[in-house]
Parts: structure tokens; C-alpha cells; sequence
């Protein structure tokens, strides 16, 4: 597999500043297939130099101008979608037709809309005797997880660029190939030498770098909770504004009356989507008492479909695969019951684990209350709609969700009783515009669409 050992650095492949390197594991056959730089804090430096040299004379680029270099790259991201998709299969463990509608799929339409808002957005505005500016907050530290590692890149690097901004993009450490792919489609697309460098390298070093960096002017992470909180901190320190799409622990909410057989075929799926790797994951399913057993048979049905090696992917390292498997055997020593699936992992290479359905689920269970990143579903009875949204509610989670109900307006009013960045009501379809974001702990700020690029402008006013 094509890759660089050297990191991209004002418009050129460039070595790290020291000799340390990061193996990359296929995590389906548990071999290494490359090797990349562990960038160092010399290097987030270098980065972060040339990044501000750029800054000037893109930031005065129009937004027309912006827009259709945006554009190109989009159309390299179509071009070589085969590869980004063949790519993050060999780094992530996803099955090659997920990589290609989703894990290449998605940042091409995603960059798209940005190309778009770039021509559209309103960068300047009149509020009484005022005009107001959206200008460029300036540099940007991009650190990007490995569950999605394409999307992530550009569901940040395409707005910032759309804001007139310049980017450091610090990848997961698991995940490095397809960020080496995604900046030689910067290049090839015109895109200016530093605005947009890519440092590879470990979070407590080079992640930890970049948002402690004075010449950065925002942090956008994702990761984990715990991990964000480290973030935040190193940011705050210098006096830096901060976005954290962070962890959850989502509700898929069914209501008496919905079509019980399709809100647990989809929820199934939603939970099984990428190994589970997924942070808006409708991993608790709630439903009530009444039809509580009904809802785990189906449950059970549709997850035994789901075949490791075949229908599902490994999960992505040997760490992450062992601390699924102690979840799971914390839901069997708290009293949950799995249904389907458990602790005893498959046969053979490759970091799997069978997919998981639990029963018997209270609200103070472990695995109803912390993230578990893996094919784990747990289903949680409810006596009432009150109790539904205290139990939905009732973790330091608030990314996602979902309603079903016997009609919309019933799923809505439910809705809007969750403390939840994002729900889909009775199956919504994925709208790349709308903002993506959490509540609580799940994090700050918001991605995609016209909220996504507001993250990276800052406001000044003339007075009249």
C-alpha cells in the first residue's frame, strides 16, 4: 500500500524531526502494513509556522475563489474514492461496501456543501447602524479520531478552509493512512502550500502539541470524553477557543404505537454500523414494558445477521477489542442478560468480537451508562413516557437519539423533552447541513452546514 514516511509541511513530504515511527495494523489480519512518522512537538511547530505564513494571503483569498478550490477537491476525493475506500478497510477493519458508501461516500458530498457554502455564506451582515464581519478565526488545530478518519478530516479541515482559515491536522494514530491520501488531494486540487499541513503522530505528544500551540487560534477535537477534557484544558491555557465533539451514550426511544419490527431492524443496525465504532450510536434501546420482550426477540434476530468477518468488521486494535470484551463481561456480572453475542470473542485473527444484545438492562448498569464503542446494545424497559425521557436523559451523555412513534407529531413532542444535540424522528435520513453536536459532556460546538462554519469565524463590527 502506497504511503509516506514523512509528514506534509508547507506543500512538501518532509522527515520528522526525530526517528520515532507508528506502526499501522490491519486490524482484520492483525498485520502491519505501514509505518508513519511520530511527529513531534518540533514538528506541530513547523507546522503551525507555516500554517501562519499562509494565513495572510488565503484569508484575503474571496470566498468564490475558496469555493472553487473546495470544489476541486472535492472532485479529487470522487476521483480516488475507490482508494480512500480500499484504504481505510486496510487501516480500520471496515467492510469494503461500508467504506465505500460511507467512509469514502460522505466527505465527498460533505466537502461539496462547503464548496457551496463558501459562495453563499453571508460574510458580511447589517444589524442597525453596524455591519458586521465573519472573518477567519485564524489557525487551525485539527485532531481527528480513527472510527470515521476521513469524514472527521473533513468535516473540519472543508469549513475551515471555506472560512478563509489554515489548518494543522494532527490524525488518530491508528488511523494515518487515508490523511496522507486525503493531503495529496489537497495538493493536486491547487489548494495553496500551508493551508492545510498534516503532522502524524501520538495525542500526548503531538495532539497535546497542537492545542497548547500559541500560534493556534482554535482547537477542533473529537475523541473521547476523557480525552477532551485533557484537550480543553491544554487550550484553555492559552486562551484559545475550543470545539469538542466528544462521546455519547444515545437513546433510541420507541414509543407505544410505532412500528415496533422497524424501529428495532433500524436501531439494530444504527448500532451495528461500523463495529459499533461510532459515537452517536443509538446504543440504548427503550422500550416499554408491554412490549418489552417482543422488542428483544426481534432484537436478537436481526444482530445474529451481522457476521463477524462478513457483515461486520473487526474493531480497530487489539486495546479497543479488549476493553469491549470488559464491558461486556461487566454487563454479565451486573445481571444483564446477553441474548445474543457476549464475552467469548470469535475464532482466529483479527480483533472481533461478537455482536452483542442485553437484556434485562437497568438505568444504573455500567453498560447503560458509559460509552462502549463496540456492537453492544443494551434494551431498557420503561413503565411510561415520563420514565422514558428520565431514563433517556439520565447519563452525562447528550449527542444523539432516536423517536419512534404512531406519527410524527407524537415523536416530536417527545423530542423535545431530550437533552440531545441531534434525533431522528421515526427513521429521519442523515441531512449533511444539519448541525451535529452534543449536550453535557458530549462536547461543545457544532459540525457540518452553515453552524459547522460558523465554529470557524469570528465576528468584528463597524460602527456607523
Amino acid at each position: 500500500m502506497k504511503h509516506h514516511e514523512a509528514l506534509f509541511i508547507d506543500g512538501d513530504w518532509r522527515p520528522a524531526a526525530g526517528g520515532e515511527t507508528i506502526e499501522v495494523v490491519n486490524p482484520a489480519d492483525e498485520r502491519v502494513i505501514a509505518t508513519v512518522p511520530a511527529g513531534s512537538a518540533a514538528d506541530v511547530d513547523a507546522a503551525v509556522r507555516a500554517a501562519r505564513a499562509a494565513l495572510p494571503t488565503w484569508a484575503a483569498t474571496p470566498p468564490a475563489a475558496r469555493a472553487d478550490l473546495l470544489a476541486a477537491l472535492r472532485d479529487q476525493l470522487a476521483d480516488r474514492a475507490e482508494e480512500i475506500a480500499r484504504t481505510v478497510t486496510a487501516e480500520l477493519g471496515a467492510p469494503l461496501a461500508f467504506s465505500r458508501t460511507v467512509h469514502a461516500g460522505l466527505p465527498i458530498t460533505v466537502c461539496g456543501t462547503y464548496a457551496e457554502l463558501a459562495r453563499t455564506h453571508a460574510f458580511e451582515e447589517t444589524l442597525g447602524t453596524s455591519t458586521v464581519l465573519h472573518e477567519p478565526i485564524g489557525v487551525v488545530g485539527a485532531i481527528t479520531p480513527w472510527n470515521y478518519p476521513l469524514h472527521q478530516i473533513v468535516a473540519k479541515v472543508a469549513p475551515a478552509l471555506a472560512a478563509g482559515c489554515t489548518v494543522v491536522l494532527k490524525p488518530a494514530e491508528d488511523t494515518p493512512l487515508v490523511a496522507q491520501l486525503f493531503v495529496e488531494c489537497v495538493a493536486a486540487a491547487g489548494i495553496p502550500a500551508g493551508v492545510v499541513n498534516l503532522v502524524t503522530g501520538r495525542g500526548p505528544v503531538a495532539g497535546h502539541a497542537l492545542a497548547a500551540h500559541d500560534g493556534v487560534d482554535l482547537v477542533s477535537f473529537t475523541g473521547s470524553t476523557a480525552v477532551g477534557r485533557t484537550i480543553g484544558a491544554l487550550a484553555g491555557g492559552a486562551v484559545k477557543r475550543v470545539a469538542l465533539e466528544l462521546g455519547g451514550k444515545s437513546a433510541n426511544v420507541i414509543l407505544p404505537g410505532a412500528d415496533l419490527g422497524r424501529a428495532v431492524a433500524v436501531g439494530v443496525a444504527n448500532v451495528m454500523a461500523n463495529s459499533g465504532q461510532t459515537c452517536s450510536a443509538w446504543t440504548r434501546m427503550l422500550v416499554h414494558r408491554d412490549q418489552y420482550d417482543e422488542a428483544v426477540e426481534l432484537a436478537a434476530t436481526a444482530a445474529a445477521k451481522y457476521v463477524p468477518g462478513e457483515r461486520i468488521g473487526p474493531l480497530v486494535s487489539a486495546r479497543q477489542r479488549d476493553r469491549v470484551v470488559g464491558y461486556l463481561e461487566r454487563g454479565v456480572a451486573e445481571g444483564a442478560r446477553p441474548v445474543i453475542g457476549g464475552p467469548r470473542t470469535p475464532e482466529g485473527p483479527g480483533f472481533h468480537v461478537h455482536p452483542t444484545v442485553f437484556a434485562d438492562v437497568t438505568p444504573e448498569m455500567t453498560i447503560a451508562q458509559e460509552e462502549i464503542f463496540g456492537p453492544v446494545l443494551s434494551i431498557l424497559r420503561y413503565e411510561d413516557e415520563d420514565d422514558a425521557v428520565r431514563i433517556a436523559n439520565g447519563t452525562v451523555y447528550g449527542l444523539a437519539g432516536a423517536v419512534w412513534a404512531a406519527d410524527d407529531a407524537t415523536a416530536v413532542a417527545f423530542a423535545r423533552r431530550l437533552d440531545t444535540g441531534q434525533v431522528d424522528i421515526n427513521g429521519g435520513r442523515f441531512n449533511p447541513l444539519a448541525p451535529f453536536g452534543g449536550y453535557k459532556k458530549s462536547g461543545t460546538g457544532r459540525e457540518l452546514g452553515p453552524h459547522g462554519l460558523a465554529e470557524y469565524l469570528q465576528t468584528k463590527s463597524l460602527q456607523f
